[in-house]
């Protein structure tokens, strides 16, 4: 029987509960030791070891732990079901719940749900690590609505990201379940492939082509049966009928956590402890406290007390309890708005608007309004509408015998997260008053990203007239992202009261707001001049809507301009359901149906991604003596290390012991593309996020408890150097500095008829992966030591644990099973963490593991190299380019790791498609005090050739031609000559661009995009095609790979090689070539891992050569075994595989082979000094273009890709759906990059934007709204495996299109602004710097604070590295 314990609330006595009762997959869980510390999803991994749901972020902000929570809601007598963040719900949240996790609705040993069987046939999984939580998103909307629309799929994927697969899939999957009818009840007994209207083929939403004729080739998937559902616990439903609920009370090792039921104990408890959290969904206090390391002993719930529930309406308002949850005031208020007039419903229209932008639905279904109100961000979404409303709270206090009420206005939020509530009062409720109809409300948001996005500003207003006039009587507004505070501006308010709604208030509107939000260049947030913009075209918005209210009213008679009307509509994009086609050439009739080259072959771990039973290296059960690393970095860019103070540490409960470069048993120094790094930095550090050290405890949370209490004492050094100019200002390089020559650029410049100079920039880019750096390392026998690490080069791996350790590589033993995500982020920067796992493994003699928090991975593991290209190009007056002059530098961070590989890489890309006679390049690295950039998907190209299409645009606007005109006339044709002396056998780049001009009727859609534009001012559309040419080669030294394959006497086929699975489809494709060499299915062939042990020296998967090379090796392999069989198939002709496989065993035959491949004349005599450039540097080459339209608000710099069409080289494809899904995900990566992603630093160095809260990557919505591929048919490939070619990195530039879409539309925007001519835009293409770019009147109305006088002593709060 639970333990439970009076308690005592005014006149009642209750029991309290200490022992926590849930399920969990149908199963009863009791703990009697709870501690509310450990959340769910620890819980489940750890005590259930349920490794399904992952843990990717600790914010809430990705989606990869999300669960479904299931209880009875006695208000209103029902079981409802709900998506949540397992990683920030406490288990003592759960008691009494149902938890639903992905292994309890389907599994590959029983039976696939729908949603997973779905996902996976529609090759909407890659690296897998998201899909668990993708699933359960979907199937917890199922569970709610069993025909949802694709507006509910959509907004319940709001809280999901996803990094590998562009999204496309993911929807289209779930897509199908729009139909009821959807799919066969026999699903792979389908007696036929008939065609559904869902408009699906082959898991691509598109058709196949033969010859090119589309041919309807539908997927197969079972009909969902809503019916078939895990049921409620009895149990649980009996107790909830009953009305049977208990408060809880939980004590841990630090904190105590309360859930009282009734009011009245809700205020004594506060009352007793003042200073206690109250959380309902702990999506905030979770964040605190997981993320950020905070306290809080005593935390309370108030989310069983029904007073606080309740949402209750009288004549003149709604009265809102505080613990309703988001996703409970958007359903109450949908109904409300149904019962009562329009114009009393604004507030809550904009309220119900807001929260569509407000997070995900797993923090929507937990997180609740009085949470909102009380951590008083001065970011809130709703507080500035409710205070723009004039709401009014009510407050209780157990001292006191009456509740207050105030108002909530500028005196609410008397200073930064506080509140104008008294120590120990509870916020009950919120009262919303309704509107009349001489007011108007509304409220506006805009934020980095679109969806599931913390606000850059909002603002509400609402106006009240004079009845039957446009007099103003009352002016309400507040604003959030301009001060510490929501804040009201009072002098604006008071200065409207009495004007007429008429032009002249705009311009005094925005005079007036920026004397009450003065802005310093300091502010926290940065974006000064932009906020100040923002807040004035947020008010002109405000003003043209409620100008065109009064207009249909007739209160007002002149009308808006047409083209002004655009200030109100929203994006296109709204009404669009996702939609696209992917084609590609089909195989031969004649090819036989067992061989899959060529074929649409599903993932081959897609089923297990989907059930969440794929494993990574954390889900790996832990051993009873194992023990977990946290590492200890600097906080200084650049100084001395004068003390390490372990001490205090060491009394930390569960501290072990403490490891630095003392404790290495062989090198301190380490490897890393031929230049040495400190494994433990030993005298100084020479960036914020150095590893010094490392805690070892008994525990992940113990160990990063203990790491905070290494002190360290430093002493500061001079210059500190942090960004690409600072570098230049202070010569500080890395040398040697790389140059190309080609013709004579200088000379030939002087007879140019135009003569274009320019700069341009290109950001860093966060990999994300959403599997952070993980290692596990455990001592063998004697020396010897087994290390399981999630990166990109055992080899690597190998070498420097032997090195670290002072053994021989024999005697370390590398394991990769697959990774969640790499992009190049896992190639070195692994070394950072296994090096120290090793160490402390070896020093321990237990096995020691770490992940590392999304925080820390992203503070230390460095990103893609920023880069800035100055150019100097000539030209003729046709648009022939003849001449550039090319000065490229890179910030590398503060080691060497990858870039100067990187730059030669950019240097060799740097001419994009275009044929230029003559032309001068040089590559400089910057050295710089922050942490060390490094290889990212593209190495360094798509920084370079979007420094090209920067010089090709500017090329166009001299002259007044069409880029596009410009970059057609200047293309490559086969046999020319590149600038690194490389003649190009054979080039497709015309063919791809003029495929994806037809397809995507570029000219057709010109002309609409001009006549859209010249009817609307403030809503611009921009279209712009975009050509690559990727060359494929990496160093000649790492252009070899091995595979192994053995054989057993069943028959079945054990098959592995030196890459490594991240996602890309490398085993599948290596699984396919198996079976057509050795003529078997694809069912026996078996991938399990790569290992050292199994295929030695390996190197690195990068480069997009993984299938090339590998393939190759697999495929000498095969044909070894096939060669000795084929005396053994020539006396038996007739026996079948497993007789033969029988047969030859008897025979003595060796079935087992190993296969080893280089790519054949791959040398490179590379003069750097000279420029001079000898050899064939590159293997061959991969070509696409794309076409996309995007359109601009350009009063926000919101924008929306409404279409994208690619058209891609990939020779002839090993497998179609897999290069697909790494085209579209490597776009939507790639728009990533040009349009939204931005790391910023402080002027110290120190990273700023750490964890999805901060960082933004594209999410669901960001997924182009129409997204067409093609593959090119009929391309041919002597170079790679079966005429394949490269397809991981090539696709990722293709976004640039995206960016010179935005380029295209701002430019429209500022001819209308009057500002003609050419016009620098660096990447990305940030809702900012489109704003900013637009240059109209709101825009030139405020100062640049970086040139203002009163600015003058102040640091930026951001810069650019």
């Amino acid at each position: 029987m639970p333990a439970a314990v009076s308690i005592c609330s005014g006149d009642k006595t209750l029991k309290e509960n200490n022992v926590l009762e849930f399920y969990v997959n149908g199963k009863k869980v009791i703990e009697k030791q709870a501690d509310p510390e450990i959340t769910l999803l620890t819980y489940l991994r750890t005590k259930l070891f349920l490794t399904g749901s992952k843990l990717g972020c600790g914010e809430g902000g990705c989606g990869a732990c999300t669960v479904m929570i299931s209880k009875w809601d006695h208000i209103n007598s029902k079981i409802i079901h709900y998506s949540a963040n397992a990683c920030l719900a406490p288990v003592v949240s759960v008691h009494g719940c149902a938890v639903t996790t992905v292994e309890g609705i389907g599994s590959t040993k029983t039976k696939l749900h729908a949603v997973q069987e779905r996902l996976a046939k529609f090759h909407g999984s890659q690296c897998g690590f998201c899909t668990p939580g993708i699933v359960m998103s979907m199937y917890a909307l199922l569970r709610n609505k069993t025909v949802p629309s694709a507006e509910d799929i959509e907004g319940c994927l709001q809280g999901n990201l996803c990094r590998c697969t562009g999204y496309r899939p993911i929807l289209s999957a779930f897509n199908t379940f729009t139909d009821p009818c959807a799919g066969c009840p026999r699903g792979q007994n389908c007696c036929k492939n008939a065609a559904t209207d869902n408009g699906f083929t082959n898991g691509l939403n598109g058709e196949d082509v033969v010859n090119g004729k589309g041919v309807s080739t539908e997927i197969c998937f079972t009909k969902y049966d809503p019916t078939q559902q895990i049921i409620f616990p009895p149990e649980l439903l009996m107790k909830g009928k009953s009305q049977h609920i208990e408060a809880l009370k939980f004590t841990g090792e630090r904190v105590t956590w309360f859930r009282p039921i009734l009011l009245e104990h809700l205020v004594e408890l506060k009352g007793k402890y003042p200073d206690a959290q109250l959380v309902n969904g702990n999506t905030e206090v979770g964040v605190e406290t997981g993320v950020k390391g905070r306290l809080y002993p005593v935390m309370i719930s108030p989310s069983a007390v029904d007073e606080l529930r309740s949402i209750q309406m009288d004549k003149n308002g709604v009265n809102v309890g505080a613990s309703c949850t988001l996703s409970e005031l958007r359903e109450s208020f949908d109904s409300l708005r149904k019962l009562r007039p329009t114009a009393e419903t604004q507030c809550v229209a904009s309220i119900i608007e807001m929260l569509h932008w407000f997070a995900g639905d797993q923090i929507r279904n937990v997180a609740a309004i009085g949470g909102n109100i009380m951590t008083a961000s001065p970011i809130s979404d709703l507080n500035p509408i409710l205070m723009a409303n004039e709401s009014i709270a009510t407050f209780r206090l157990h001292s006191r015998a009456k509740d207050r009420q105030v108002l909530m206005d500028q005196s609410f939020f008397p200073k930064y997260r506080t509140t104008c509530a008294e120590k120990g009062e509870v916020l009950l409720s919120v009262h919303l008053p309704f509107n009349g109809k001489d007011e108007y409300i509304k409220a506006y948001k805009q934020s980095k990203r679109r969806e599931d996005d913390i606000a850059i500003v909002n603002a509400a207003m609402r106006v009240v007239f004079h009845p039957g006039t446009c007099k103003v009587l009352k002016f309400v507004a507040a604003f959030g992202g301009m001060a510490a505070t929501s804040v009201m501006p009072e002098k604006t308010m008071q200065n409207m009261i009495g004007r007429m709604w008429t032009d002249d208030l705009i311009d005094n509107f925005a005079e007036w707001i920026s004397e009450d939000f003065p802005l310093s260049l300091d502010a926290p947030g940065g974006m000064v001049e932009y906020r100040e913009a923002l807040a004035a075209s947020l008010f002109f918005k405000f003003f043209l809507y409620v100008k065109n209210c009064l207009v249909e009213r007739g209160v007002m008679d002149e009308k808006l301009a047409e083209r002004d009307l655009s200030a109100l509509h929203e994006a296109a994009h709204m009404d669009r359901q996702l939609k696209g086609k992917q084609t590609w050439q089909e195989v031969k009739v004649e090819q036989p149906p067992l061989d899959k080259v060529g074929r649409s072959l599903q993932h081959v771990a897609g089923e297990l991604h989907a059930t969440g039973e794929a494993v990574y290296v954390d889900d790996i059960p832990q051993c009873s003596s194992e023990l977990y690393l946290c590492l200890v970095t600097s906080i200084r860019p650049h100084a001395f290390i004068r003390e390490v103070d372990v001490s205090l540490a060491s009394t930390s409960p569960g501290f072990v012991t403490y490891v630095d470069h003392r404790d290495v048993g062989g090198s301190n120094n380490i490897a890393i593309y031929h230049a040495m790094e400190e494994v433990f930095a030993t005298e100084k550090v020479t960036c914020i996020g150095q590893v010094i050290g490392a805690v070892v405890a008994d525990s992940q949370a113990r160990a990063q408890r203990a790491a905070q209490l290494v002190k360290i004492d430093y002493e500061d050094i001079s210059p500190v150097v942090i960004t690409i100019e600072e570098a230049v200002s202070e010569k500080s390089f890395r040398s040697p500095i790389h140059k190309v020559v080609k013709g004579n650029a200088e000379e030939t410049m002087t007879s140019c008829d135009q003569v274009i100079e320019g700069e341009v920039r290109t950001a860093g880019q966060e990999h994300f992966y959403m599997e952070t750096q993980v290692c596990l390392a455990v001592p063998k026998d004697g020396e010897e030591m087994e290390v399981y690490s999630s990166n990109q080069d055992p080899e690597a791996l190998q070498k420097t644990s032997s090195a670290v350790l002072g053994v021989g590589q024999n005697k370390v033993q590398v394991r990769v099973k697959r990774l969640g995500g790499g992009f190049g982020g896992k190639a070195t920067r692994f070394l950072l963490l296994s090096s120290p796992v090793i160490v402390a493994a070896a020093k321990c003699g237990r096995p020691v593991r770490c992940m590392l928090t999304r925080q820390e991975d992203m503070s230390i593991t460095g990103t893609r190299h920023p880069f800035l290209g100055k150019y100097k190009i000539g030209c003729t007056k046709e648009g022939r380019l003849v001449s550039l002059v090319l000065d490229l530098f890179s910030n590398g961070g503060n080691t060497q790791d990858s870039s100067m590989y990187v730059m030669a890489k950019a240097m060799i890309n740097s001419d994009n498609c275009y044929c230029i006679p003559n032309m001068l390049i040089r590559g400089t690295v910057c050295k710089t005090n922050i942490v060390s950039n490094t290889a990212f998907r593209g190495f360094g190209a798509p920084q370079a050739m979007f420094i090209a299409e920067s010089w090709i645009t500017a090329v166009a606007e001299r002259l007044g031609l069409s880029t596009e005109k410009v970059r057609e006339t200047n293309l490559y044709r086969a046999g020319d000559l590149t600038h690194f002396n490389q003649v190009l056998e054979t080039s497709n780049a015309r063919r791809c661009w003029e495929e994806c001009m037809k397809i995507s009727q570029f000219d057709k859609r010109r002309i609409e995009v001009d006549a859209y534009n010249s009817k609307n001012r403030w809503r611009k559309r921009g279209l712009a095609c975009v050509p690559t040419k990727f060359a494929i080669g990496i160093k000649e030294y790492r252009c070899q790979a091995g595979a192994l394959i053995n054989i057993y006497t069943d028959g079945s086929v054990y098959l592995t090689h030196g890459g490594t699975e991240m996602g890309q489809g490398l085993h599948t494709k290596m699984i396919q070539i198996a079976s057509r060499c050795l003529g078997i299915p694809v069912s026996r062939i078996h991938i399990s891992e790569t290992s050292t042990t199994h295929v030695p020296n390996g190197g690195t998967t990068a480069g997009s050569l993984g299938s090339d090379m590998n393939g190759m090796a697999v495929k000498a392999a095969c044909d070894e075994i096939v060669s000795r069989l084929a005396p053994i198939r020539k006396k038996f002709p007739e026996l079948s595989w497993d007789k033969l496989i029988l047969q030859a065993y008897m025979e003595r035959v060796s079935l087992s082979a190993t296969g080893f491949y280089r790519i054949p004349d791959m040398y490179s005599n590379w003069d750097v000094h000279t420029g001079t450039v000898k050899g064939r540097h590159s293997n061959y080459y991969t070509y696409g273009a794309a076409v996309s339209e995007v359109e601009v608000d350009c009063l926000t710099g919101d924008h929306v890709v409404l279409q994208t069409d690619i058209v891609m080289d990939v020779g002839k494809s090993l497998n179609p759906a897999i290069d697909i899904g790494q085209i579209e995900g490597g776009f939507v990566q790639g728009y990533g990059l040009f349009t939204m992603e931005e790391p910023l630093h402080t002027s110290n160095g120190r990273l700023i934007t750490v964890g999805p809260g901060a960082y933004k990557i594209p999410g669901f919505g960001d997924c182009p709204k129409e997204f067409n591929v093609h593959l090119l048919g009929n391309s041919e490939n002597d170079k790679a495996i079966y005429s394949s070619k490269a397809v991981g990195e090539p696709p990722l530039f293709l976004a640039a299109s995206a960016f010179f879409a935005i380029k295209d539309a701002v430019g429209s925007a500022r001819n209308d602004s009057g500002l003609h001519g050419r016009f620098r835009m660096d990447a990305p293409a940030t809702a900012e710097r489109i704003r900013m770019t637009c240059g109209d009147r709101f825009v030139r109305q405020h100062r640049n604070h970086a040139t203002a006088e009163e600015d003058e002593s102040k640091t930026p709060w951001a810069i650019r590295t």
